[in-house]
């Protein structure tokens, strides 16, 4: 899946756009506020544009086949059953997204019920095999051996990425030392996305010197003002 891209060696601005998901993901945002918000995805040329389910139909129509449309799924608590989980993964595939954000099961992850949290990743990757499905962990919540259990779990679940956060739980967003732990478990297997909190071109760059190989955000055209 490619080793890590060091943060100093995106020098260009098409190439830090190239890694990161623009996101909106407030729950009131409106149909004009998300065509907006495609609108900067494309014409930066984002790896993806990430929205909430039912936002998925306006990010396609604005987005059509230029980038990919991403929808988080159990967002932001993980806490929904699997299977709706799943349904909803499925639903908004059949949409036009190509790439699913979902939450983890956290209180499974909180138990130390790796079985549980595997499960549930391997019931939404079984109901969209074909697409990129990233595993949100919210990794501010963990000490360093119960984030390393949670992202094995989840690459045996079947995630393509592992990710850091929602950027919606009071416990913070992406830190550079989960962001290395991550990493050292992915080993290049899998990639991890970091999102929660990036807002500067520095702390973009940071993640990607820890260990991410995508980046979640809301503030994408502050960042890439830092580059030029």
């Amino acid at each position: 899946m490619g080793g890590t891209r060091s943060g100093s060696l995106v020098t260009t601005r098409s190439e830090l756009a190239g890694l990161i998901d623009h996101t909106i993901l407030t729950p009131e945002a409106s149909r004009a506020d998300v065509a907006a918000a495609a609108s900067v995805a494309v014409t930066n040329g984002c790896a993806s544009f990430c929205v909430q389910p039912s936002m998925v139909p306006v990010a396609v129509e604005v987005v059509g086949a230029r980038i990919p449309v991403c929808a988080v799924v159990g967002f932001p608590h993980g806490a929904n059953l699997s299977e709706t989980k799943a349904v909803e993964a499925a639903g908004v595939v059949a949409q036009g997204a190509s790439e699913v954000d979902m939450v983890a099961d956290l209180s499974a992850i909180a138990d130390g019920d790796d079985e549980a949290v595997r499960s549930d990743v391997a019931r939404v990757r079984a109901a969209v095999p074909h697409v990129v499905l990233k595993v949100i962990l919210e990794s501010a919540l963990w000490q360093p051996a119960q984030l390393r259990a949670a992202c094995d779990a989840a690459i045996a679940g079947g995630a393509d990425f592992l990710k850091t956060s929602t950027g919606f739980h009071p416990a913070g967003g992406a830190s550079t030392d989960a962001v290395a732990t991550m990493a050292s478990v992915a080993g290049g297997a899998v990639r991890v996305k970091a999102s929660g909190g990036i807002r500067d071109l520095a702390t973009a760059r940071a993640m990607l010197e820890a260990g991410a190989q995508r980046l979640g955000l809301s503030a994408t055209e502050a960042v890439l003002d830092g580059i030029g």
